[in-house]
């Protein structure tokens, strides 16, 4: 399975609501809309998806499991999970949502070391 984005990415968002910390396993999901008509994807048979919440189904690779975009019933879009690509998707970050439901554990301005390579 493979995909490509002929148009341009949407502004980026970090989501902390505990669906998408649970679906990605992680403290939160970085995504952005893709138009539908700029969204190719290729292996279509390979996807699996379930309904995280009414009129909402989440997309994942059947062979690795990994999340790649959600769908919204009504929307000419779909809600790319920026982990998955390769490239620099031309966007950038404009906010954090859900912060009321954010993990416990992590501290959104944070001192911790940073390092380039482990």
């Amino acid at each position: 399975m493979t995909y490509e984005v002929t148009g341009t990415v949407g502004d980026i968002v970090h989501c902390h609501c505990s669906t998408c910390r649970k679906a990605h396993a992680s403290a939160f999901s970085s995504v952005a809309r893709v138009a539908d008509e700029d969204f190719v994807l290729s292996g279509r048979e390979h996807m699996k998806s379930f309904e995280s919440s009414p009129g909402k189904q989440r997309h994942f690779c059947g062979t690795c499991g990994s999340q790649i975009y959600a769908k919204k019933q009504g929307t000419g879009h779909v809600i790319l999970r920026l982990g998955t690509l390769d490239t620099d998707p031309g966007g950038r970050e404009v906010k954090h949502i859900w912060l009321s439901d954010k993990a416990s554990w992590f501290a959104l301005h944070s001192a911790l070391e940073e390092h380039e390579e482990f």
